[in-house]
């Protein structure tokens, strides 16, 4: 009969163990043992310091000592990273000036039902950083708690200069958080607020940010899926950053078999593609559509759709979906902007871009796909040229009227 008597640990990089028979630590305080180990940074020595201490205080079992240090730790898989952060426990109400796992609390920048957000400082390294939290209005909820845990791990693979950064935490953690980099800014809708007619090259530069975020999203097999002004945040250099991995569709993850039910988190629904709405899967023109929705309204200030998705339900009420030119709005969009606008946000996704470069290089270079409608005027189609031939006409004219004056 053998009894087997073990302990089941959690490795981290950088743990030393020590493992020792008998012979070695019944004649070797606790105390030798760490100063051994601590003075004689080359494993194989220490192991032999070990044995040769408990000769000398007389050791006569079996002597064995090995000194094992962790140095990296194979990539887990998914399943496994998002297992056992779920069994962390929620952090507890937090108030400034109260240290979390040696983050100190600044203030609370935002509470919802769901979630806090929080300021603080590493107080090792003097950090500035957010602490995303649960609430603990669900701390019973297993499909909740996963899909925090994936929002971290999702932000964890983005490192790319226009999506927020995940920090990878050195430290322990004893309660289910994450901690992510600060940044000194304003989302896309305060900015947005403070301008309400931007200048068009100024919004190109505005999505040409938000696309190559995007985009590394969708190079890692991953959607967003709630990318709307609120979630874009702007710095005091006017860099772009996409924030929040709520809602965020991981490639081999949503699709695995589960026993916890998943609550599919859906992004707001005047930026949320139609497809969503009726139940049907994602795909990078889903993304696509939501990127089309907030060009449109930094060019307009208004919606391609008005408030009719938000109210919109069922495969009839897509269809019946009325897309608004944006030129109608702002007369300085021209038709073939439009054009590429109307393609982004179409109600079918096969109708859409198929890539964020295409919808990128048709905001920019007029499409002559969209450029035959000869029905729609040309102060429409290409409002830029009608105002400076007005103008040129204007300043032709004031001079002819200057001369006979001044005759």
């Amino acid at each position: 009969h053998l009894d087997i008597d073990y302990r089941k640990l959690t490795l981290e990089p950088g743990d030393l163990y020590i493992l020792t028979t008998d012979g070695v630590h019944d004649f070797t305080s606790d105390n030798d043992i760490q100063r051994i180990v601590e003075e004689n940074h080359d494993l194989q020595t220490a192991a032999e310091k070990l044995v040769r201490f408990a000769l000398e205080g007389g050791s006569n079992d079996n002597i064995t000592a090995q000194v094992v240090r962790i140095d990296t730790l194979p990539v887990q898989d998914t399943n496994t990273a998002i297992k056992e952060l779920t069994q962390l426990p929620f952090p507890p109400p937090l108030e400034p000036g109260m240290v979390l796992d040696g983050y100190r609390i600044l203030k609370e920048i935002h509470a919802s039902k769901r979630t806090q957000v929080y300021k603080a400082e590493d107080t090792e390294s003097g950090q500035t950083v957010i602490i995303k939290t649960p609430s603990v209005n669900y701390d019973d909820e297993p499909a909740y708690i996963e899909g925090f845990v994936r929002e971290e791990w999702a932000g964890k693979r983005i490192n790319n200069s226009r999506v927020l950064k995940v920090i990878e935490q050195k430290r322990k953690r004893n309660f289910l958080y994450y901690v992510m980099e600060y940044v000194d800014g304003q989302t896309l809708r305060d900015w947005m607020n403070q301008h309400s007619r931007p200048d068009i090259k100024e919004v190109r530069l505005l999505v040409e940010q938000i696309t190559t975020g995007l985009r590394a999203f969708h190079r890692l097999e991953m959607l967003h899926q709630d990318l709307k002004p609120e979630n874009i945040m702007l710095d005091a250099n006017g860099t772009v950053k996409i924030i929040d991995f709520g809602s965020t569709k991981i490639a081999g993850i949503a699709e695995i078999s589960s026993p916890i039910e998943r609550v599919e988190l859906l992004g707001t629904k005047n930026y949320t593609a139609p497809e969503y709405l009726l139940g049907q899967p994602g795909s990078n023109r889903s993304d696509i559509f939501s990127l089309g929705t907030i060009t449109y309204e930094l060019l307009t200030g208004k919606l391609p759709y008005g408030d009719a998705l938000d109210r919109t339900e069922g495969r009839r009420a897509v269809a019946n979906l009325k897309y608004q030119p944006s030129y109608h709005h702002n007369p300085m969009i021209p038709v073939w902007m439009d054009g590429a606008l109307k393609k982004a946000v179409h109600p079918e996704a096969k109708q859409r871009y198929d890539t964020l470069s295409e919808f990128l290089h048709d905001l920019s270079h007029p499409n002559p796909r969209f450029m035959g409608d000869a029905s729609v005027p040309l102060l429409e189609r290409n409002p830029v040229a009608v105002w400076r031939g007005i103008s040129i006409a204007l300043a032709i004219g004031n001079g002819v009227l200057l001369y006979f004056l001044l005759r």
